[in-house]
Parts: C-alpha cells; structure tokens; sequence
C-alpha cells in the first residue's frame, strides 16, 4: 500500500482536483484506489460517490480519526486529500502514515508567498528534514505563453525542490470532477494532450 498526501495551507489551489485526479488514474490502471477525505466540505468524498457505475470505483472515506482503520487490506494506492489553511503539526501527524506529500501552487503571487509560508513551516518536521519523506511541487492552473506563469515558475524552481509537473488551466478538470470523473476517463486528443501533462508527476510517484 503506497498513499500520498495532498496537502497546502492555500486554499482554492487545487488540492481536491489533483488528490481526485490522481486517484481516478491508480483505479483506471487496475489498482485498488481509496480517497481519504480530511476537508469538511467532503468535496473529494462527493466525487467518489457520483462516480459512474460503469468506470472503476475509487473508495472514499471521510473519517478523520479512524481512516486508518477502514482502508481494506488489499488496498494498492491511498491517496489524502486535505483541508485549506491545515497547519504543520497537523502535517506531521499525517506523514506518519504517507510515502509522498504533493503540494499544489497556483502561478500567482499570493499564492507563491503563501506557499513559502507552508514550506517554512514544514522544514522544521523532522520526517521532512531527514528526507524519510519525498516533497514536491505541482504546478497548477498554469497558462505558459503568460509571462505570469514564466515568472511562477522560475520562483518555484527556487526553492530547491523538485516540481514534478506542470499542469496547464483547463476547464476540462472542472467539468469531469462534477461528474465523478477525470481527463484519465476520456480519449480525445485534447484531452490526451492534457493527460500528458501528469506524466512526470506519475514517474516520480513511482521513484518514492
């Protein structure tokens, strides 16, 4: 059983989108997938339960205390999704039971200085400091042939941690998770395109 935390202080930058998305991908490859839920708004915990019938289902579980305790034991991926303004301590807790914590950022300013922020924060875990954990940055909602998003990208590349993908904006993502759904479960060649986009991020998950 591998399991990722999908975690940032900011809220609105994309952590159910990714922690959904992710967990579409690990089922449509034949996995035996399972959401944990921590957000109060259960936004990933809906998604698992629109899910069509005929696609594979992911398990969703909202239970912050006893998460731990409801994954089946054939479980193969556990994938986290966490509340917006979640604090290093509650991180901590978290990583004694994760293989991987992805952080989404937004090409914004306020959302760089926030993110720094978090990161400050979470240096002092020892988990973190050992490297016992693997951290990484996502990129998300991003419009390449914007100077914004250029300029994101060069201040994410400062920090001395890799960014393992870069997601470009889409309102595709917003239509499939209100459906139960992800790009994963479509075959377009605009969808393709951006299905691509993840595949560094899936390379590196399968390093850690």
């Amino acid at each position: 059983m591998r399991t990722i935390l999908v975690a940032s202080s900011k809220g609105g930058c994309g952590k159910t989108t990714i922690a959904t998305h992710l967990a579409a991908h690990f089922a449509d490859s034949g996995k035996n997938t399972a959401l944990v839920d921590l957000d109060r708004q259960a936004s990933s915990l809906h998604w698992c339960q629109r899910r069509p019938e005929h696609m594979p289902g992911v398990l969703g579980i909202h239970d912050a205390k006893r998460w731990t305790r409801e994954l089946p034991a054939d479980t193969d991926w556990v994938v986290i999704d966490t509340p917006a303004g979640i604090r290093a301590s509650e991180v901590d807790a978290l990583l004694e039971h994760v293989h991987a914590l992805v952080i989404p950022v937004l090409p914004s300013v306020i959302d760089l200085d926030a993110t720094e922020a978090f990161l400050g924060e979470l240096k002092g875990l020892a988990r973190l400091k050992r490297g016992r954990i693997p951290l990484a940055l996502v990129a998300n909602r991003t419009k390449p042939w914007t100077n914004a998003t250029q300029q994101s990208l060069e201040r994410m590349k400062g920090y001395g941690l890799p960014v393992v993908a870069e997601l470009r904006d889409t309102q595709g993502y917003v239509l499939t998770t209100g459906l139960g759904k992800s790009i994963f479960d479509y075959h377009s060649e605009n969808v393709r395109s951006h299905q691509d986009d993840w595949a560094p991020l899936f390379k590196w998950l399968k390093k850690v």
